[in-house]
C-alpha cells in the first residue's frame, strides 16, 4: 500500500487514515449517545485503557502490555453488559439513517395510522389541527419558525399539541419520517381564498400554501365543522374519513419512497457511465 508519511517507527498509509477516521466516527457517535449518563464515565475509562495499551505495545512494554491486554479482553464482556441500553440506542439511530431505510422496512405505516387516528379523534371534538408530513426534501426554513420538539410521533402527543388551551395549538406540526420535528410553525398562505365556491380559512390556506411550495402532504382538521382535508401539490381534497385518510397517506408516501429509490439508482448509473467515459 502507498506510504503517505512516517511518524518515527510508524508508517502511515491511506488505509490507515480511513481506518482512523471510521474509528473516530464510531467513538464520536457512541459519545453523543451516552453523553450526560453514568455510562459516560465508564466510557472515558475504556478510552484511557485503549490508549495506554497502544503505547505499551508501541514501546514494547511486555508486562504492562500483557496487563492492559487482559483488561481489554475483560472490557469486551463488560462493555456489552454495561452499555446495553446505549448500544440499543446507537443501533436505533443507525437504523434511522436514510440509506438503511431504503432497504429495511421501518415504522412508517405506524405513523400513517397514528396521524389518521389522531385526525379522526380531533375531528370528533372539533379541535382544529394542521399537520405537515415531509415526503422528500426537508423544509428547514419553515421548521425553524416554530418550537423544536424532535420526538417520536404519538397520538397522545399530537392531541396534546392541538388541544385548544395548549400554547402550541396555533400553527402547524412538521413530521418527517416517524419524528415530530417542530410545532407552532408558520406556513405560507395560498393565494386561493375559496375552493368549489366555499371560502377557505387561514388554516386551510396555510395547508394548501405549503403544499404548493414543497413536496409535502398537509392534513387539515377544521375547527368549525370537524371535517378532515388533504392538500398535496396545491390540490385540495376534503371530507375524508379515517380510513380514506390512512389509505391516502400510505399510497402517497409509498410512491414517494419508490421514486426516491429510483432516482438514487439513476444517479448511480449516471455516475458510473461518467467515470467509464
Amino acid at each position: 500500500m502507498f506510504e503517505l508519511f512516517r511518524i518515527g517507527f510508524l508508517t502511515v498509509t491511506f488505509l490507515d487514515i480511513v481506518d482512523i477516521f471510521l474509528v473516530t466516527l464510531i467513538f464520536y457517535k457512541l459519545y453523543t449517545v451516552i453523553r450526560g449518563t453514568i455510562a459516560a464515565q465508564i466510557f472515558y475509562g475504556l478510552i484511557i485503557v485503549l490508549i495506554l495499551s497502544f503505547f505499551a505495545q508501541a514501546a514494547n512494554f511486555k508486562a504492562l502490555g500483557w496487563l492492559l491486554k487482559l483488561l481489554s479482553d475483560i472490557w469486551v464482556i463488560a462493555f456489552i453488559i454495561l452499555f446495553q441500553p446505549e448500544i440499543r440506542r446507537f443501533l436505533v439511530l443507525l437504523g434511522r439513517t436514510p440509506i438503511i431505510r431504503l432497504f429495511i422496512k421501518d415504522d412508517r405505516a405506524d405513523t400513517e395510522n397514528i396521524i389518521a387516528e389522531t385526525a379522526f379523534e380531533l375531528s370528533q371534538h372539533q379541535h382544529g389541527a394542521l399537520i405537515v408530513i415531509v415526503k422528500s426534501v426537508g423544509i428547514r426554513g419553515v421548521t425553524e419558525t416554530g418550537e423544536m420538539i424532535d420526538s417520536k410521533v404519538s397520538k397522545n402527543l399530537l392531541r396534546s399539541i392541538f388541544f385548544p388551551n395548549s400554547p402550541l395549538h396555533d400553527g402547524a406540526v412538521i413530521i418527517k419520517g416517524d419524528v415530530i420535528e417542530a410545532a407552532r410553525c408558520t406556513l405560507p398562505l395560498s393565494a386561493e381564498t375559496s375552493k368549489e365556491g366555499r371560502p377557505l380559512g387561514m388554516r386551510h390556506r396555510a395547508g394548501i400554501g405549503i403544499s404548493e411550495q414543497a413536496d409535502v402532504i398537509s392534513v387539515i382538521v377544521s375547527e368549525e365543522t370537524g371535517s378532515i382535508s388533504i392538500a398535496e401539490n396545491g390540490r385540495f381534497k376534503t371530507g375524508l374519513s379515517r380510513d380514506q385518510l390512512r389509505n391516502y397517506l400510505a399510497s402517497s408516501l409509498k410512491k414517494s419512497k419508490e421514486n426516491k429509490f429510483q432516482n438514487m439508482l439513476k444517479n448511480f448509473r449516471k455516475r458510473n457511465l461518467y467515470e467509464r467515459d
